[in-house]
């Protein structure tokens, strides 16, 4: 007899993986090791089941490929790279909003005028321009990969385009919020093809991470 082929769920590294956690052990499908702890990329779980530890970035990627048979990835994550995966669940974590934030005296002078060509920093390339493009302004972006804070600082843009949860560090860096793009939150998403394959097992564990959800919710 053959041994099933595992299901593979890829986890996103860092903060959100904290607020994961939880959930998977409430829905009864926790890694059998500590993944925060263990320098393995790849652990075992229960039912058949086993975790790849990637970059946010890079989960859509994975389950899109059908190398992750589903996953967890950010909102913004979704909206930016587009992957072509299914998305059947809010987790309701890693909730934060994508903003538009530049220096108070920037701010005070109004939003950019129609025509007008402004510098943005950011990681949401995209959304970025499209945003900026939708108001009739040429957004010139500056990729960054992190402390996006600094580049209105030294002034090689004029505005940022990034996550916000608390505002704290906006605040202590001279900056505020011009405006909210979209809530963001984590979620669940899928391979079509192996949804298609193996349909009950992939739709009992978002059964059971859903439920998850709402009793942490209560």
């Amino acid at each position: 007899m053959t041994t099933p082929k595992p299901i593979t769920f890829a986890l996103s590294k860092g903060r959100i993986l904290e607020e994961t956690l939880p959930l998977l052990e409430q829905a009864g499908i926790a890694p059998a090791e500590d993944i925060l702890r263990t320098r393995k990329l790849m652990v075992g779980g229960p039912e058949g089941i086993r975790y790849l530890i990637i970059r946010a970035a890079d989960v859509g990627v994975y389950v899109e490929r059908g190398a992750a048979d589903l996953g967890i990835m950010g909102r913004d994550l979704l909206l930016e790279h587009r992957p072509h995966v299914m998305e059947p669940l809010d987790l309701k974590i890693g909730r934060c909003r994508l903003c538009v934030a530049g220096p108070m005296s920037v701010l005070a002078q109004g939003r950019p005028s129609h025509g007008s060509r402004i510098r943005v920093a950011t990681k949401y390339d995209h959304l970025a321009e499209q945003h900026f493009l939708k108001h009739g302004v040429q957004a010139d972006i500056i990729h960054l990969y992190g402390s996006m804070e600094l580049a209105p600082l030294v002034g090689m843009a004029s505005r940022i385009v990034d996550l916000v949860s608390t505002g704290d560090t906006l605040a202590a860096n001279g900056l505020e919020i011009e405006e909210t793009l979209c809530d963001i939150s984590s979620r669940l998403v899928m391979n079509p093809a192996s949804y298609a394959t193996r349909r009950e097992a992939l739709s009992s564990i978002g059964g059971r991470l859903k439920q998850a959800v709402t009793q942490q919710e209560e």
